[in-house]
């Protein structure tokens, strides 16, 4: 059974502690850390990503809306909040539940086989053949996501560049990126997905892929850097 790795944020202890325990009783779960606020968080995430956020929504200098606005490919998100009006925030986010404190162990069961439902569809197809198959001049083409260097979204097409050929389909960059496997890629611009192993060097904000050169944006280079660097120490 794949374990989904999470991280609880909330600036109150008692609530903190009070998740932990619920998650502690779901063997498909797998707390990473726990964090105080969205500042926290964000250092966390830089050294450890996750497939799941427990996020609390009112926190100090940072809400949980805001942070995940901020992110460019975030986490699945189950938000936690005593302000129900937050909810119509949170569902145009796309997350995968809204829990109204104080959280029922009963209401949390139900949130945590919701995540399960989608982790366990998510993973079920291309993830675990290795390779998905993609419309492509008329025809389906298989990626194989070992042979894929980088991919690159240009409005609503994404150009997938593997060892060997250059491959066109429509899609959003967005969209295709959730097919792709999260420990094999990572996103380093706006319009990127890069493979991890295929990085042969970081020249300040261009990454070296094949004989390709992808760029990092401002905001995502440290994180990156980090990643890649972690990844390659394992």
């Amino acid at each position: 059974m794949n374990l989904i790795t999470c991280i609880i944020t909330d600036d109150e202890p008692f609530a903190r502690k009070g998740l932990q325990g619920y998650v502690e009783k779901i063997n498909f779960f797998d707390l990473k850390a726990k964090c105080e606020d969205a500042m926290e968080l964000s250092e966390v995430l830089k050294q450890q990503p996750v497939d799941l956020l427990f996020l609390d929504i009112q926190m100090p200098h940072l809400t949980g809306v805001e942070f995940i606005k901020s992110l460019q490919n975030p986490p699945k998100v189950i938000f936690t909040t005593a302000f129900k009006e937050y909810a119509t925030d949170g569902f145009d986010l796309d997350v995968l539940d809204y829990l109204l404190k104080p959280i029922s162990f009963e209401r949390f069961m139900k949130a945590a086989f919701k995540a399960k439902d989608y982790f366990d569809q998510k993973g079920s197809s291309d993830f675990e053949m290795g390779y998905m198959f993609v419309k492509s001049e008329g025809k389906l083409e298989k990626i194989v996501f070992d042979e894929v260097l980088f991919v690159q979204g240009m409005e609503n097409y994404v150009v997938i560049q593997t060892v060997n050929k250059k491959i066109i389909t429509h899609s959003t960059l967005k969209a295709f990126g959730e097919r792709l496997p999260q420990r094999k890629f990572i996103q380093t611009h706006k319009s990127y997905f890069v493979a991890y192993d295929k990085v042969n060097s970081i020249d300040g904000n261009m990454l070296d892929v094949g004989t390709n050169h992808v760029p990092i944006s401002r905001q995502l280079r440290e994180q990156v850097i980090q990643l890649l660097i972690n990844k390659g120490n394992k």
